[in-house]
């Protein structure tokens, strides 16, 4: 496949200019955005072929129907935005005192901004504003359903499980749990898996030792349970740590886990420091 998202600036580029009656490749090729990483040769090849007029009329019904459920979408975005607010416990609160509607009367003089749960929850990376919508209505809005935040993890069956016969003991399934929550953490993991921040780091670092899925997993925890966090304080911000978190800061124990590192890449072999002047 050339295009990966289909529905894409490109993507959506390519078929409407078939619709409005262009047909040369080349002239279809350079419609497509500089971020493709696809080249201008094989966007040509990829758009060469036979287009006839009623390949037209066809996928120019399908692009009404993408525009109206969008539209649909859309309107439903700004209903849920606006109804939002009326729920207990997701008004901008004081990120000082964290009381809501901040009213006493330091946070007025000091001029502090008022942030609301929604807009909190968004600050999360990877998160958006749509599921972060997602996590309120599902998690609640106060520490009454979910006393900790492994509670809430254990909701969207986050949490490892072991499954023991005996005396034998094998790590188990995570489970379905509930569809929304996860649905809406797993399209943040893999949003903040393109980004250059702590949680991006950590899906790296582990999708790099143990593949992909248990990356998934992993991040989709860390960010509910930050998500719980923010939710039972009013006060709590989301803060970056930067892609640097994991990397170790003592210098004698990035220099243990090298040595640790060229030992295994070269069995039965001793690395040994010495003093540059003696060597």
């Amino acid at each position: 496949m050339v295009i990966s998202d289909l529905f894409g600036v490109s993507g959506r580029r390519f078929p409407g200019a078939l619709v409005a009656g262009e047909r040369s490749p080349a002239a279809l090729a350079a419609l497509g955005d500089t971020r493709l990483k696809a080249s201008r040769q094989q966007l040509e090849e990829a758009l060469t072929g036979r287009f006839r007029g009623i390949h037209a009329t066809e996928i120019a019904v399908h692009l009404r129907l993408i525009d109206a459920i969008n539209a649909e979408i859309t309107l439903l975005d700004e209903q849920i935005g606006q109804q939002l607010p009326a729920v207990p416990g997701t008004a901008p609160a004081c990120s000082a005192c964290g009381l809501i509607g901040g009213d006493v009367p330091d946070c007025d003089d000091l001029g502090i901004l008022l942030v609301g749960l929604a807009d909190r929850l968004d600050e999360i990376t990877g998160v958006g504003a749509v599921n972060a919508r997602v996590l309120i209505a599902e998690l609640g809005t106060s520490p009454s359903q979910f006393p900790t935040p492994g509670h809430a993890a254990g909701w969207a069956r986050l949490t490892p499980r072991s499954r023991q016969s005996g005396e034998t003991a094998r790590p188990g399934r995570t489970g379905k749990g509930n569809p929304y929550l996860r649905g809406a953490l797993g399209q943040s993991v893999m949003a903040a898996a393109r980004t250059d921040t702590r949680l991006g780091a950590m899906y790296r670092r582990i999708a790099r030792k143990r593949g992909k899925q248990k990356a998934i997993v992993a991040v989709a925890l860390v960010i509910c349970e930050i998500a719980w966090i923010l939710i039972c304080d009013p006060s709590a911000r989301y803060t970056e740590l930067g892609p640097d978190y994991y990397h170790p800061r003592s210098p004698a124990r990035q220099t243990r886990d090298k040595i640790r590192e060229i030992e295994r890449l070269n069995p039965g072999k001793k690395v040994i420091l010495a003093d540059a002047g003696a060597a």
